[in-house]
């Protein structure tokens, strides 16, 4: 019988229903045995979507198989908004009852006379119950704990440190989420920070979770292979790793929705570029569920200042203290890439990039020009010009009702794109803190076009801004497409009174294969 096992992006991956690697190989700094044996409390985080859920479950069924131990999986996402100890505890008790019932093992029960102090004595019964196995409990969602009610959570588990045992209180726990819990040790001690020679530290090892890497992801799919003799092209595969920077759950859904949604899924011929394209595509226009939530961070002005310093190649030196850049990083939507702060993959740049521009695309009207020639082909001379035009009548006035100022110029020239382009074209964008650039690729009914964007600012002058693009723009020219039809558009953001009038800043001229436009 041929299997149905089909790639998971909904939930945690089960071995008989999806195809998956062991997300224990892509543990980084763990000894998953020496915390069983020695008794010790660690730390995983890793992103949202990236296997801790599915590692945490797995983990728990290969321990209780060996019947040495009791482990069990509990989830404490319930008490996230809850901000008082005496509503936390109970709904945290309430967590492992429901754990201990789904998962067939012991029903501890609860004898504190007060609320906030439920936790231990649950912690203490169930250890008395499972014995004379040790208990070992994975706490999964712990970051949606705040303020007290952390401090209150991380108390009772280290008064019960001391004494851990069989019989006596869990032997190993480990807190799981997408942050690094060492600042909630420090929370809960009143604030002070731990001293490291100090005996006081209930965490071993902070462990994480890592993203595939080329070869896992060429592995995930030849368990398709396997199973139906489906196969796919190298060029797919290296296309999958491009797009994804190996986010598993990036990859599980452009093969899922290539194998079962661009092809349908009891067709079998061989996974090509193009079905992976078409699957990119679908899976940006759906905005699923982990895009979407990623997409709605920009919400948070940290994540919004973050991402602006980063489109507009600023350079910031306060920037990787920043809490907005800690917080990116925990969420998987930047990565530190030769020294230089990156978003993670182009997926995410694609979908930033699309909500913090779409409201002003939504407010850009449908062209009344001609933007093709003849032939059907993009006219981007036609294109280019016409955002100059545009540039000069609304940026004044538009940016002053726009939640980013440094990211503007890129911004709007990239809702304008996207505006036009849609459903026709796709755009390429390539940017990182520090670069002082950004580059668009564009391609359009097999034509080939490069954008490059800079920016004047009042400690610059025009000359050297050009003379410094001109030279990106063909080092990035030889790089992607020597044959592209190429663009370097010049913003001068440098204060009124030192800026040309409109009619010197918006020129146009051919610089050898390059066209220069000035905004």
């Amino acid at each position: 019988m041929m299997s149905r096992r089909f790639f998971n992006t909904t939930g945690p991956c089960n071995p008989e229903r999806h195809f998956m690697l062991p997300p224990e190989d892509r543990l980084k700094g763990a000894q998953l045995h020496r915390y069983i044996s020695d008794e010790l409390y660690w730390v995983l985080h890793a992103p949202r979507q990236t296997g801790k859920t599915t590692f945490l479950q797995s983990w728990m069924r290969e321990i209780n198989a060996g019947g040495k131990y009791l482990s069990c999986y509990v989830s404490v996402e319930r008490c996230q908004g809850i901000k008082e100890p005496e509503q936390a505890m109970p709904a945290i008790y309430d967590a492992i009852l429901e754990a201990a019932k789904w998962y067939d093992l012991p029903i501890p029960v609860s004898m504190a006379d007060n609320p906030s102090s439920v936790l231990s004595a649950v912690l203490t019964n169930w250890a008395e119950l499972v014995a004379p196995k040790p208990l070992i409990i994975l706490f999964d969602e712990v970051d949606v704990l705040v303020g007290e009610v952390m401090i209150s959570f991380l108390r009772q588990l280290r008064g019960g440190f001391a004494s851990r045992g069989a019989g006596k209180f869990p032997i190993s726990i480990v807190l799981v989420g997408m942050k690094d819990l060492k600042d909630y040790i420090t929370a809960s001690k009143d604030g002070v920070a731990p001293n490291p020679g100090s005996p006081f530290n209930i965490k071993e090892d902070s462990a994480m979770i890592t993203n595939f890497t080329f070869d896992n992801v060429k592995s995930l799919f030849a368990q398709r292979t396997a199973d139906t003799g489906q196969q796919i092209t190298d060029e797919a595969i290296e296309y999958v790793w491009e797009q994804s920077n190996g986010q598993p759950w990036i990859v599980n859904s452009l093969f899922k929705r290539a194998t079962m949604r661009v092809l349908d899924e009891d067709d079998y011929q061989t996974v090509t570029i193009e079905h992976i394209r078409q699957a990119r595509k679908q899976m940006i226009d759906a905005r699923e569920t982990h895009l979407d939530a990623l997409a709605y961070r920009l919400d948070d002005i940290r994540v919004r200042t973050l991402m602006e310093t980063v489109m507009s190649g600023e350079a910031d030196p306060s920037l990787a203290d920043s809490e907005g850049f800690r917080l990116c990083m925990d969420l998987g939507l930047v990565v530190i890439e030769n020294g230089t702060i990156k978003v993670a993959n182009p997926i995410y740049k694609e979908i930033l990039a699309r909500q913090m521009t779409f409201g002003t695309q939504m407010a850009i009207q449908e062209p009344q020009w001609q933007w093709k020639d003849a032939d059907g082909n993009l006219d981007m001379d036609k294109l280019m010009s016409e955002f100059q035009k545009f540039w000069r009548r609304n940026a004044d006035v538009w940016e002053q009702k726009s939640d980013y100022t440094e990211a503007f110029p890129h911004l709007l020239l990239m809702a304008f794109l996207q505006r036009i382009l849609n459903g026709g074209g796709h755009i390429d964008r390539e940017y990182a803190a520090g670069r002082g650039r950004m580059d668009l690729y564009i391609e359009y009914n097999g034509q080939c076009f490069i954008i490059e964007i800079k920016i004047v600012h009042y400690y610059e002058t025009p000359d050297i801004v050009e003379e410094e693009g001109l030279e990106q723009i063909i080092m990035y020219r030889d790089k992607v497409n020597p044959d592209a039809q190429s663009y370097l558009v010049i913003f001068d953001r440098r204060e009124k009174s030192i800026q040309k009038p409109w009619t010197e800043r918006i020129s146009w001229r051919q610089e050898g294969c390059i066209r220069v436009l000035g905004c």
